[in-house]
């Protein structure tokens, strides 16, 4: 049996948990809106139109901001077509995603849905096809009290109160040929700037994302973010980073050593970002905002079969896995490893669309990865130790060693808790684990929940929900300090421990 020691200590921290690390993304696309958070005609349905199942679910994810309208939607986006009376609004062609947008749903739509499921908005403002001008229409429409054009116009559609949006991405993976409006990375990079600029003039309480690369495998990836940091480095706050996962070639262990990839990406960014600061001596720190990751591979057959220009179709419907389930639980502990630079993520995406919510006309049901994104949403929030981890490795085909234990240590001073989420990637063995915890006297274990599965593509449908769910574990003790113990073969972790009162 393979063993591993985990190490850390509480005076040696990494930062605290932003929680907005623990974001989502709705983008209009697919079922995401319609039929996903909203349906007039479900009987599930509140007098908004919006689906009650779904933000109960919501709420139990416990996503602190969601990134809304994109995504490759926002580079078309008029925003003017998505307010006002629904009857006035104009269908659009959908040149991202190839369909029919009604503008059924729009801001103020997804303004009011977001304080029913208790989250923030994350806007996002179309600079493909347009620009600062009507980023800055777009802002004052959202958050100037009143005595304005477009503030009046938002009265006037019923909403006396401003949105108040606070984080807003100027545009959305300017470095992608496939995006409408794409851009060399001085044309993004002066863009962004005078959008930041001038949004700032209006209102200098927000604060901006700026696009990095939509990929590590980008071909311009490293110089795009140099460029356009080096150019909008005084307007902006973030840095957007986007990733997905696949397991198209079946490969699990490879597929599992995707948190090296992750690590790795995010630790280059930080050093160009660090690069830029050094060369302009600057003062600020800029930080990181990976707004999408996720995985998302499953539904790219069925996607390629689809009719063009329908409306709301069945797109990017993954159907996710137990072997998905235990990736999205290891990106979670990387990027709580990086707390001190990723202060915003968002697993993209909440509802239908490669998400952790799916719904039909009869319910809405938890999909695997809804288990290790709603725990560590719950419990990951304090401080960050410093978590090492001794143990074995192994060689993975497209990141090199990769460990077989993925672990964190997550320290609520306040609340005097102590959570452990750790992922063992081994496929045939358990793990015997052990941490010197006595920095942490009087602490005793509260709840050990393990998700584990015999079969790796092992799912949750409507008819069967709780196929892949969460159990308590009893294979972990912690006494006289000392937690040992034993973690399941391919499985995810949550060991809780509060002290004694």
């Amino acid at each position: 049996m393979k063993k591993a020691e985990i190490i850390a200590d509480k005076h040696y921290i990494i930062d605290e948990v932003d929680p907005r690390i623990y974001g989502s993304f709705i983008e209009q696309l697919g079922r995401a809106v319609y039929e996903g958070i909203y349906q007039p005609e479900s009987p599930f349905a509140d007098e908004e139109g919006f689906r009650k199942d779904v933000i109960d679910l919501v709420r139990e994810l416990k996503v602190p901001v969601v990134r809304y309208p994109g995504g490759n939607f926002v580079s078309g986006f008029r925003w003017e077509d998505s307010v006002g009376p629904k009857e006035e609004r104009p269908a659009r062609a959908e040149l991202a995603w190839q369909v029919i947008e009604t503008n059924a749903f729009g801001l103020n739509e997804f303004a009011s849905w977001a304080k029913k499921a208790d989250t923030n908005v994350m806007m996002a403002v179309n600079l493909g096809t347009r620009g600062p001008e009507e980023a800055r229409n777009l802002l004052e429409y959202c958050n100037f009290p009143g005595g304005t054009y477009y503030s009046d116009l938002r009265r006037k559609h019923g909403y006396e109160k401003p949105h108040n949006i606070k984080l807003w991405c100027l545009g959305n993976e300017m470095d992608g040929p496939w995006q409408m409006g794409h851009k060399t990375a001085y044309e993004y990079g002066r863009t962004a700037e005078e959008t930041g600029r001038i949004m700032k003039m209006l209102d200098p309480s927000i604060e901006t994302v700026v696009c990095g690369s939509s990929g590590l495998t980008m071909p311009t990836f490293g110089t795009w973010e140099d460029e356009v940091l080096s150019t909008c480095y005084d307007q902006v706050d973030y840095m957007s980073l986007h990733q997905y996962y696949s397991n198209a070639a079946n490969d699990t262990p490879d597929f599992l050593a995707g948190s090296v990839g992750m690590d790795e990406f995010i630790s280059s960014v930080v050093s160009i970002l660090d690069s830029v600061k050094a060369k302009k001596r600057g003062k600020k720190k800029i930080n990181l905002s990976f707004d999408e990751w996720n995985v998302w591979y499953h539904s790219h057959e069925a996607d390629e079969k689809l009719e063009k220009w329908g409306k709301a179709p069945h797109q990017l419907e993954d159907i996710y896995n137990f072997e998905d389930a235990l990736l999205v639980g290891s990106l979670l502990i990387t990027l709580l490893k990086h707390a001190d630079r990723v202060k915003i993520a968002c697993l993209a995406q909440l509802v239908n669309v490669i998400a952790p919510i799916m719904t039909s006309d009869t319910g809405a049901w938890r999909q695997t990865i809804f288990y290790p994104f709603a725990l560590t949403s719950a419990y990951g929030r304090g401080t960050v130790l410093n978590t090492l981890v001794k143990g074995p490795v192994y060689d993975s085909k497209t990141y090199g060693d990769a460990p077989y234990l993925d672990a964190v240590l997550v320290w609520n001073e306040e609340k005097e808790e102590l959570t452990l989420f750790a992922v063992n990637k081994d496929l045939e063995e358990d793990m015997e684990i052990h941490c010197d915890l006595r920095q942490f006297s009087g602490y005793t274990i509260t709840e050990h929940l393990v998700l584990s599965n015999d079969d790796l593509k092992a799912v949750n449908t409507e008819a069967q929900p709780d196929a892949v769910v969460p159990v308590p574990g009893t294979s972990v003790s912690l006494k006289d300090g000392q937690l040992s113990g034993f973690l399941a073969r391919h499985s995810w972790n949550m060991i809780r421990m509060s002290k004694r009162s």
